[in-house]
């Protein structure tokens, strides 16, 4: 359990990761099921090495008991007793006295009684041995045969046969745990194309996850997700036709207040009637235009997104729609500026790409000081078209540039007028068509105050 808890809290194991589980669980199931072979195995073999040893031991000193005569006996090298696991003879007399061995190093003497034991000694490099006493003959004088045997090649014949035992299963490890990280892989494979499938969703395609390729496993989870992507659906649907019903019947009565405001601007009197006028007037503008965002931003998301694509000149769009903004920028005496290098050529609605440009333009007008300066400027940037907005106002602060694309968000103080629509309805058009929009303040280049809104084009 030891080699569990440190694989558990190596720093690739995550408790959550599937295949962090099954890693963990075969590695240690492996490792026991060797271990528990090789623990079998060398208690099987010990006991069939001893088994044959001893029996081989045992008719070799009855053969040599046999003889009447001291026989002469072949003496051994160290490496065959140490290393080959000789059998070692030795022969003595009736009274215990050696008469004959075959390695004078051993020095184990006659043992009282006959059989089998192990013997240990303090003489040569191994103090462990085998050894058989023969029963004494039944004939005058006959010799008494003893056969010794290395303790240290039994052990190191039987863990030798012990570890070729275990050696298939480690072999098998890794083998095992590279087929089941093929098989997770390829079975989490599924689960990366539904994940990529997710992530490609977003309000205005909720489309169903296909169940083709998703193991048994997981397919109740993609089909509650469809479920819950249809109810989605459902809802993002009845909130858009919520809005563009509002906006529909809020128009016309709006502007039937607008119309009654125009006939009675001749009959306010001047002073603070008037001035209380022209506030009420603002407002109602105010309201006709938000109506107006409205209704583009659910034309918008309702819209197909290849539909009405065609090829546009992005230069003369831009002059169009500064021609169209001019009236804002005369009434707050703003310098407005042109500069186009290049004539790019986009495939989309015309009335899409303005709606991007428009909105981008006008934001750069209610921004600006009174008396202020916008550039509109039509480049390149390391190759690819680039419409920049700039303009000299106050800017965005740091903690708010991730959030003025949100739908009715307004930067806290700012005193130009809006309903923080401009900015969502641009970046939704420019995203359906291959434009992306990037905001960035003037002072990070240090160019001074004020805002670079910056398009960039498809190439």
């Amino acid at each position: 359990m030891r080699a569990v808890k440190k694989l558990a809290d190596h720093p690739w194991y995550k408790p959550c990761s599937l295949r962090g589980k099954l890693l963990l669980w075969l590695v240690t199931l492996h490792l026991i099921a060797a271990g528990a072979a090789a623990c079998a195995s060398y208690m099987s073999y010990g006991r069939m090495v001893h088994t044959f040893m001893d029996d081989q031991m045992r008719l070799l000193a009855n053969s040599y008991a046999a003889n009447d005569s001291t026989p002469v006996l072949q003496p051994l090298a160290d490496d065959g007793v140490y290393k080959w696991g000789s059998f070692i003879v030795q022969i003595f007399g009736p009274d215990g006295r050696l008469l004959a061995t075959s390695w004078p190093k051993l020095a184990v003497p006659l043992q009282a009684e006959p059989g089998l034991r192990n013997v240990r000694t303090g003489a040569g490099r191994d103090e462990d041995w085998r050894v058989f006493t023969a029963e004494a003959g039944t004939r005058a004088g006959q010799p008494r045969v003893q056969i010794a045997q290395s303790g240290s090649f039994l052990r190191h014949e039987v863990a030798h046969r012990a570890l070729f035992a275990a050696l298939p299963i480690a072999l098998l490890l890794p083998v095992s745990l590279a087929v089941l990280w093929l098989v997770v892989w390829l079975s989490s494979y599924s689960l990366h194309a539904v994940a990529r499938e997710v992530a490609a969703q977003d309000e205005r395609s909720l489309s169903e996850l296909s169940l083709a390729r998703v193991p048994d496993e997981i397919a109740p989870l993609v089909g509650a997700f469809n479920s819950l992507l249809a109810r989605l659906r459902d809802a993002f649907a009845a909130q858009r036709r919520f809005v563009q019903d509002a906006a529909h019947e809020l128009r016309t009565p709006v502007a039937a207040i607008g119309l009654q405001l125009e006939n009675l601007r001749a009959h306010v009197p001047s002073g603070d009637a008037a001035e209380r006028f022209a506030q009420l007037e603002a407002g109602v503008t105010r309201a006709q235009h938000l109506i107006e965002q409205l209704l583009r931003l659910s034309r918008q998301e309702s819209a197909s997104p290849a539909g009405g694509a065609e090829p546009v000149d992005v230069a003369a769009l831009l002059r169009e729609s500064l021609g169209q903004l001019m009236v804002v920028a005369d009434r707050r005496h703003i310098d407005v500026g042109f500069d186009g290098s290049v004539t790019p050529v986009v495939s989309a609605p015309a009335a899409e790409l303005r709606s991007v440009f428009d909105n981008l333009i006008d934001n750069a007008l209610r921004h600006a000081p009174e008396g202020g300066v916008v550039d509109v400027r039509l480049h390149e940037v390391q190759g690819q078209p680039v419409v920049d907005v700039v303009d000299n106002g106050p800017g965005i602060p740091p903690e708010f540039m991730g959030r003025v694309f949100d739908r009715f968000f307004r930067v806290p103080g700012t005193s130009a007028g809006g309903s923080g629509l401009g900015l969502a309805i641009a970046r939704t058009a420019a995203l359906r068509h291959g434009l992306r929009i990037a905001l960035r303040n003037r002072s990070e280049e240090g160019e001074g105050t004020g805002l670079i809104a910056r398009v960039y084009l498809p190439v």
